[in-house]
């Protein structure tokens, strides 16, 4: 890479860290990487993710597992703070497991209904 080259890199890289936070949006889709084993369908998809809030360089995402007895449970907060964090301008990441309301098939998106024969 030459001066030239390293000089227009510099300002981009400065530009991100200038973005701030990530929005909503951005940590949704950060959390399609979280995937089910059994069903082997993303947590967003299956309408495991109830809510994200984000607020400066903290993230908090409620989510909830498809039944309480879910063996993944540790796995799937472990997931959720990987993801998150590798997206700029996140500090912390605070996944919050909630059953309330329990999860039902109802609350998958149409695509992931249409995998899983509902």
């Amino acid at each position: 890479m030459d001066d030239r080259q390293l000089e227009h890199a510099e300002p981009r890289e400065a530009a991100r860290d200038e973005q701030g936070p990530p929005t909503v949006e951005e940590v949704r889709e950060a959390l399609t990487n979280v995937i089910d084993p059994e069903l082997g369908l993303d947590f967003v998809e299956l309408g495991l993710i109830y809510d994200i809030q984000v607020e400066g360089g903290e993230v908090y995402v409620t989510y909830t597992l498809t039944s309480p007895g879910c063996p993944i449970g540790p796995h799937i907060a472990d997931q959720i703070e990987e993801f998150v964090s590798e997206l700029p301008g996140v500090e912390r990441v605070y996944p919050k497991l909630t059953f309330d309301p329990p999860w039902t098939p109802d609350m998958m998106s149409e695509d992931a209904k249409f995998a899983l024969g509902y």
